[in-house]
């Protein structure tokens, strides 16, 4: 014969498990939207507002290539915004699409510019790997405190802004840049971006 005392504190005994396993089970699905979510699609608290004020000097040692200003994103033509540095094993992994993005036909004929911002990097270094690797910016601001990119909410390099002619910013991408990345989601947001140009306010 059972002892419904014993039954009682064998019940209770099991439910004291219970807040635990819905802790491990919170801790599961909290790693791996961690570990395994799409960082790129990490939504901005700046998608839609305008880029911050700033006026950024020209690169040293590449003077030809002008720098960059809040102004030069409002001239009513969407662009690109790639925040670098040479220190940057991603930026590198990534910077054959940013040469072929600089080549687009469809971004030519769109008249789409891609500028860079040089985040906390030695010059001399910074200018070496563009010489070394091609430039794909028409124009680059030296940021060498990385004040600018703060601004722009960047959580680490690389990061990739799409910019309305307004000087509004449309899409931010986190990390490197990948052949699917660009023909997937780059290319896509820019189209949205040109169809909101046109459509107007």
């Amino acid at each position: 014969m059972n002892d419904p005392g014993s039954e009682s504190v064998h019940q209770r005994s099991k439910l004291r498990f219970v807040p635990l396993i819905l802790f491990v089970l919170l801790a599961a699905l909290f790693l791996s939207r961690l570990f395994y979510g799409d960082a790129s699609r990490i939504p901005s608290a700046l998608i839609g507002k305008p880029v911050p004020n700033f006026n950024l000097a020209a690169l040293p040692g590449l003077e030809d290539i002008p720098g960059l200003k809040t102004d030069d994103l409002r001239l009513g033509h969407v662009s690109i915004v790639n925040i670098f540095a040479s220190w940057c094993a991603p930026c590198r992994q990534e910077h054959p699409i940013l040469m072929a993005l600089s080549r687009d036909p469809e971004l030519k004929a769109n008249e789409i510019e891609i500028y860079g911002l040089s985040y906390k990097d030695e010059p001399a270094n910074a200018k070496s790997f563009l010489q070394e690797d091609g430039n794909p910016f028409q124009k680059i601001g030296f940021d060498p405190a990385g004040r600018i990119a703060i601004d722009f909410g960047v959580y680490g390099v690389p990061e990739t802004f799409i910019v309305t002619g307004e000087g509004k910013i449309s899409y931010k991408f986190i990390g490197p840049l990948t052949s699917s990345a660009m023909e997937t989601i780059l290319l896509p947001e820019i189209r949205k971006a040109l169809k909101s140009e046109i459509k107007g306010p």
